[in-house]
């Protein structure tokens, strides 16, 4: 809900331009749209003028159907193949819904972008630096044991070795997700071409962790090269290169840890109203088992991180050349990565 209200406050602070996109990358099974969109309902006296519309890229068939019957109660149709998405509905709330496979298909215009944990599931290249220079680690058949894998170190330089390690990078042992590299980049031009403004919150670090690749099964850990194909594989986004990624092109707020990104969009408010309007003992304990998931510093608070993209007016007032003597108002702080003052 608090990201749909970071959306909204975005728009309005953009001068609530009359159309905008949200466009949401890896949907999962459309739990967070759903919810953002039932605030964008809750919220439709301010939103009346605007001509809101979502698109979701999913690769994933099978999660596409659960999006749709999450999103649409199931009424959905294929689009011909000629067509940028491969199907289309309309959400509960009446608004409509695009999915595509690829962030290329989706139409240009001021759009609102949502990756949330989606940066960490896309694949990463490993080095590690030793006496000779960089080399990359790579995934090999155990000679000793038959049917297993084994991490080993290429014996020279690889062309991945040479493209994407930083000439200033510090570290010892570095991963590298150049898949993220490029969306950022196609983000950051879209935002730069079209306004808006991309979301991102994940599991990640500002360019400090070195190796953080890791399986999960079952919600319990699980040894990233056994079994392969039976376990989520994961490794924590480097914010520091999508900030990097972004070229300029769009200015980059964060990242933030998550606990101080809710705190700023006023979750405690939120908590208290939710509690005073739930009758049930099972729900209250529900709603401060989940505030304790998403805000304490051992759990998710502080490992979750908030990361924007915006453009770069939306941070820095218009110089006024012509009338210096007029002082043209600070544009308004952006939510969330600053504290909100609750008048």
């Amino acid at each position: 809900q608090l990201i749909g209200i970071w959306y909204i406050s975005e728009w309005m602070a953009m001068g609530k331009p009359n159309t905008f996109q949200l466009v949401e990358l890896g949907p999962g099974r459309g739990t967070l749209t759903e919810d953002i969109l039932r605030v964008f309902k809750q919220l439709s006296s301010v939103l009346r003028e605007c001509d809101v519309s979502v698109h979701l890229v999913e690769v994933s068939p099978k999660l596409s159907e659960i999006q749709a019957v999450m999103l649409t109660g199931g009424k959905v149709q294929p689009n011909p193949e000629d067509e940028s998405a491969y199907m289309k509905g309309i959400s509960k709330t009446g608004i409509p819904i695009f999915w595509y496979r690829d962030i290329q298909d989706v139409p240009a215009g001021y759009s609102f972008y949502l990756a949330h944990e989606f940066f960490d599931a896309l694949p990463i290249h490993k080095f590690q630096r030793t006496e000779k220079g960089w080399r990359e680690v790579l995934v090999d058949v155990d000679p000793e044991v038959p049917d297993q894998l084994r991490f080993v170190l290429s014996p020279a330089r690889t062309p991945a070795t040479q493209n994407f390690i930083q000439p200033e990078e510090t570290r010892e042992h570095v991963e590298v997700c150049p898949e993220a590299g490029v969306i950022v980049q196609r983000l950051a031009s879209r935002i730069e071409r079209d306004g808006g403004a991309a979301l991102v919150a994940d599991y990640g670090h500002d360019g400090t962790k070195t190796d953080t690749f890791r399986g999960f099964r079952n919600h319990k850990l699980h040894h990233v090269l056994s079994a392969p194909g039976t376990a989520d594989l994961t490794a924590d986004v480097d914010f520091s290169y999508l900030r990097k990624m972004a070229q300029g092109r769009a200015a980059t707020l964060g990242p933030i840890k998550q606990r101080e990104f809710l705190k700023n969009m006023g979750i405690d408010l939120r908590l208290q109203v939710l509690l005073q309007n739930s009758g049930d003992t099972a729900t209250r304990e529900q709603l401060l088992h989940s505030y304790d998931m998403l805000m304490n510093p051992e759990k998710m608070g502080d490992c979750f991180h908030f990361f924007a993209l915006l453009p770069h007016h939306r941070l820095v007032h218009p110089e006024k050349k012509d009338k210096p003597e007029s002082k043209s108002p600070l544009p308004p702080p952006v939510a969330g990565f600053n504290e909100l003052l609750l008048k």
